[in-house]
C-alpha cells in the first residue's frame, strides 16, 4: 500500500516507520520544513523513541519512508491516510481549538483521491470525526463519504518512549461511519501492526472493532480521563494524610492489594499532551461531567500546594534562592507540554523566590526560552523542589546543594537516606 501521514511528530514518525517496517509505501507529510529536511535525511529528529534511530537510518536510503511538506505529493493515490495533528485546547475556556487539525483537513481534502481510507488517531471530542471531518472533506474534496473514501477514528494509545512496544501491547480500536469502512480499517490496521498475546484481555488482542466512530472516540477519552480522576482522588487522599501524620503511600499499597482498588499516586504536578487535556475535550460534549470538572481543577492546585509546604516549612521566600528540578513534565522524557515546572516557578517567582530550573535534557539556552535561568549544579540554594522524576535525580544529594535548608520530592522519588540532615517535604507522607 501507499500510506501517508500527516504530522510527523513524536507519535507521527514512529508510526511512519512502522508501517514502512511492515512493507508499505510510506510518506510522511507536514508544515515543518526543518523536520522534513532532517527526517530525509535518515536522522533521528528527536531523543528518546527506542528503535526510532535504526529504522529511519534503513527505511529513508532504502526509499521506504520520506517526508514532505507538499500535500500534492503526499496524497493523492494514497490507500490510506493517517492523522495525527495536534489538537490544542484553550487554557482560558478549556474549548478544543481545532485551527491546525482544520488547515491539516482542508490540505488533505484539497487533494484526496477515490478508494482511500481516513484515519484519525488525535484524540477527539466524542463527534468530531462524523460532525466536523465528514462534511468538511466532502465540501472540500467533491468526494461522498462511504461511497468515494471512506473516514474512521483510531485512537493513538502509545506513550513517547516506548511507541513501538505499546503498538504490540494494546488493543487497536477502531470506529467507522459505516460498516464497510470499519472493515476497511480493520485490514488495514491488521497489515501494519502486530500484536503480542495477552491472557489478561478479554478477547484477542488485535483490532477491536467499537462499532462507531463514537464508541471509538469515547473510549480515548474516558481510558485518559480516568487517569486525571484517579491522580485527584490519590492527591485528595495524600493532603488529608498530610494532616492527619498518616503515610498515604502505605495505605495506597495496602488498598491495591485488593484486586478492586487500583489508587494511583500523589505528585505535585500532571503533565503532559493527554491526561491534563483529554478531560477538558471530554468536558466539551459532557459540560455535566462535574466529577471530571472537579478532579482536573484539583490537580492543576497540586503545584501551589507544594509550595504552601515549603513556605510553612522555611518561613518568608523572598529572596530565598530556589532550584526546581526538572522542566520535563515526566522523567525520561525532554518535553514540557503541560509541565508543572511553569506554574512551580511562577508560584515561586510571585512569592519573591529567586529560582533557577534544572534539567539536564535541555540547554541552558532551551530553558531561557521558556523564561528559565538555568541552574548550575553546586552553586548554593536554599530550597530544591524535585518536580520531575528524572533518573539522575535519585543520586542527588545536599553536597550537590551547598547551603540548602529544606528538599521537597514532589514525587516521592528519592531516598530519604540519601538527604539524611535535611528537612524532606513528600506529599502525603504524614509529616
Amino acid at each position: 500500500m501507499k500510506i501517508a501521514v500527516v504530522a510527523t511528530g513524536k507519535i507521527g514518525l514512529p508510526l511512519a516507520t512502522q508501517f514502512a517496517s511492515m512493507g508499505h509505501e510510506v510518506i510522511g507529510v507536514d508544515v515543518n520544513q526543518a523536520l522534513v529536511d532532517v527526517i530525509n535525511s535518515g536522522v533521528e529528529p528527536f531523543p528518546g523513541e527506542a528503535g526510532l534511530a535504526d529504522k529511519l537510518a534503513e527505511q529513508v536510503p532504502s526509499g521506504k519512508l520520506r517526508a514532505t511538506t507538499d500535500y500534492a505529493e503526499a496524497i493523492p493515490g494514497a490507500d490510506a491516510v493517517v492523522l495525527v495533528v495536534p489538537l490544542l485546547v484553550d487554557e482560558e475556556t478549556w474549548e478544543p481549538d481545532f485551527k491546525w487539525m482544520d488547515a491539516a483537513t482542508t490540505s488533505l481534502a484539497e487533494h484526496l483521491t477515490p478508494g482511500t481510507l481516513v484515519s484519525y488517531e488525535t484524540t477527539l471530542p466524542v463527534g468530531t470525526t462524523r460532525s466536523r471531518w465528514k462534511p468538511l472533506i466532502e465540501r472540500v474534496s467533491g468526494l461522498t463519504e462511504g461511497e468515494d473514501f471512506h473516514l474512521v477514528f483510531s485512537p493513538e494509545r502509545v506513550l513517547t518512549g516506548r511507541v513501538y512496544a505499546d503498538l504490540k501491547k494494546y488493543p487497536k480500536l477502531v470506529g467507522g461511519l459505516n460498516e464497510v469502512g470499519t472493515k476497511r480499517a480493520i485490514e488495514f490496521y491488521e497489515s501494519v501492526l502486530t500484536f503480542d498475546e495477552r491472557a489478561d484481555l478479554p478477547r484477542a488482542n488485535g483490532v477491536w472493532d467499537m462499532g462507531t466512530a463514537e464508541a471509538a472516540e469515547m473510549a480515548k477519552l474516558a481510558e485518559t480521563t480516568y487517569r486525571d480522576v484517579n491522580i485527584g482522588l490519590a492527591n485528595q487522599f495524600a493532603r488529608y494524610a498530610d494532616t492527619a501524620g498518616i503515610d498515604v503511600y502505605k495505605v495506597i499499597e495496602a488498598c491495591n492489594s485488593q484486586p478492586f482498588s487500583h489508587i494511583h499516586r500523589p505528585g505535585i504536578a500532571v503533565g503532559g499532551h493527554c491526561i491534563p487535556v483529554y478531560p477538558r475535550l471530554y468536558l466539551s460534549t459532557d459540560p455535566e461531567a462535574d466529577i471530571v470538572r472537579t478532579a482536573r481543577n484539583y490537580n492543576a492546585t497540586m503545584p501551589k500546594y507544594v509550595v504552601d509546604r515549603v513556605e510553612q516549612t522555611i518561613g518568608d521566600l523572598t529572596g530565598q534562592r530556589v532550584v526546581v528540578l526538572g522542566a520535563s513534565y515526566r522523567g525520561g522524557v525532554k518535553e514540557t507540554a503541560v509541565s508543572g515546572v511553569f506554574p512551580t516557578v511562577a508560584e515561586l517567582e510571585e512569592r519573591g523566590a529567586v529560582v533557577t530550573v534544572h534539567d539536564s535534557v535541555f540547554s541552558a539556552e532551551e530553558l531561557a526560552g521558556y523564561g528559565f535561568t538555568a541552574h548550575v549544579l553546586g552553586d548554593p540554594v536554599e530550597v530544591a523542589i524535585l518536580q520531575a522524576d528524572h533518573a539522575e535525580y535519585k543520586s542527588f544529594g545536599p553536597a550537590d546543594f551547598p547551603g540548602i535548608k529544606l528538599f521537597a520530592d514532589g514525587r516521592n522519588f528519592t531516598d530519604p537516606k540519601v538527604w539524611a540532615g535535611v528537612p524532606r517535604i513528600v506529599i502525603g507522607a504524614g509529616a
